[in-house]
């Protein structure tokens, strides 16, 4: 064949079209939803420390359980209407005005720190008004994810490293900004976060079909104006049929009350109170050091049935109240954190992307404000009882039953059949609408019918 031939004949050889790859993550939806969700984990990792350094000098533990329950307590109470708002109206415009809202709020307590001793009431009010946004905020952070990144699981686990690298730096911050300028400073700080959050998100540009099938997009208007209670039933409908869902919830209830509640008002006096405050912030930045390599990990392991892989992760949990109720010294108290965010880490990552690729994305927001719900209404329950506790038993033996509950509920993620065999959805690791569940993820007997409806109402 000559080379004339070969420049008029019909191409005949095999494409040379590499095979296709993988989609890229770091497109510019993900990337400006990644760098809001970055800043605004790091100004919310400064807080519970500011609040335990802050508030415990002025009010002790109970005045530090009183304002982080109040906060708590009223993201339980709205939490369910953050769902039924976000698929109704949008997760991004929701999240975006609850991020100026907490620009207010966080510079309120700026400024009032700034001047001088704030009141009881002034704490209590803007962390209600706080809880209020986030309710308003968290159920469209799960939603969001599908729709700005192709493979949930690396979006998820990226998004946990965030997170860890939060917690690494903002516990640290935080204790060295209250030790050299006082409070304001962190609040301040906490209130820019917010605000280059809400400028992030408000320049995503989502796809019309994506939109739309998530519930916000024009087809969804329409029903703007239906009922309010017929969309939280819907959504208590897709969350009560998913036995393996209210099951890890109910042991996420106890652990609320028992673990994560009481945890930062009573590690922070103990740790606070023998090492000294700076010791506390080290401490929790340990934790973000674990968190950032149990994400890591999270990234590379694809488990066939994932919440019974990230279970024994999370038994490692159990390491923190148990390390710092038995007065472990510092060197002992680091290495635990960072064992015990790691395993918390890896459960997060396998339980955001079951949730995300089990649930249809027309009701995912509101599935997910049913389990955000019902996992922080007992972390709420936690923290308003953890000074009055103290008086029935001792900082340190509350923190030695944390860490019993903790191994307790490992152990009953592992025994319930749900759990245990749920596999991992082939959306996974690709873009698409939720995949069909497995038989046997839903419970047949609360599909669409009246019992479902009947408990919602």
């Amino acid at each position: 064949m000559t080379i004339a031939q070969t420049n008029t004949s019909p191409r005949t050889d095999p494409p040379t079209t590499p095979p296709p790859t993988r989609s890229p993550l770091w497109d510019r939806r993900f990337t400006l939803y990644f760098t809001a969700r970055a800043v605004s984990l790091l100004g919310d990792a400064m807080m519970p420390v500011a609040a335990a350094l802050a508030v415990g000098p002025l009010y002790g533990i109970s005045g530090v359980g009183f304002v982080l329950g109040i906060w708590t307590g009223t993201f339980v109470l709205l939490v369910l209407f953050g769902g039924v708002f976000a698929d109704r109206f949008g997760a991004r415009r929701m999240m975006v005005g609850a991020d100026l809202v907490r620009v207010l709020t966080q510079g309120a307590l700026a400024v009032a720190f700034f001047v001088g001793t704030p009141p009881f009431w002034l704490l209590a009010t803007m962390a209600a008004l706080a809880g209020a946004a986030v309710a308003m905020f968290l159920p469209g952070v799960n939603g969001m994810v599908p729709l700005v990144a192709r493979e949930p699981q690396r979006a998820n686990a990226t998004l946990k490293v965030a997170d860890a690298l939060a917690h690494l730096l903002g516990p640290a911050l935080a204790g060295l900004l209250i030790t050299l300028t006082g409070a304001a400073a962190v609040y301040a700080i906490d209130a820019g976060t917010f605000l280059l959050s809400a400028a992030c998100l408000a320049l995503i540009r989502l796809s019309p079909a994506a939109t739309a099938e998530a519930g916000a997009g024009p087809e969804s208007s329409a029903r703007t104006g239906g009922s309010l209670r017929r969309d939280l039933r819907r959504g208590w409908q897709e969350f009560r049929a998913r036995t393996w869902m209210w099951a890890v919830i109910l042991i996420w209830v106890v652990y609320g009350v028992l673990l994560f509640g009481p945890l930062v008002p009573l590690a922070s006096t103990l740790i606070g109170g023998r090492l000294g405050p700076n010791a506390y912030g080290l401490v929790v930045s340990f934790l973000g050091v674990g968190t950032v390599l149990g994400g890591l990990l999270a990234l590379r392991l694809h488990p066939a049935r994932p919440l019974a892989a990230g279970a024994p992760a999370m038994a490692l949990y159990s390491l923190l109240p148990l390390s710092v109720g038995l007065g472990a010294d510092l060197p002992v108290l680091l290495l635990c954190h960072a064992l015990g965010g790691g395993g918390l880490a890896f459960w997060s990552v396998m339980w955001a992307t079951s949730v995300q690729t089990h649930t249809p994305p027309a009701v995912l927001n509101r599935v997910t404000a049913y389990e955000l719900a019902g996992s922080v209404s007992g972390i709420a329950l936690g923290q308003i009882l953890a000074g009055p506790a103290t008086g029935l038993a001792s900082p340190a033996r509350l923190l030695l039953v944390s860490g019993g509950t903790c191994l307790a509920g490992c152990v009953a993620l592992l025994a319930i059949p749900a759990i245990r065999t749920l596999r991992r959805s082939a959306t996974a690791d690709s873009g698409g609408p939720a995949a069909p569940e497995n038989p046997g993820d839903r419970d047949r007997s609360a599909g669409a019918g009246a019992p479902a409806g009947q408990d919602a109402r």
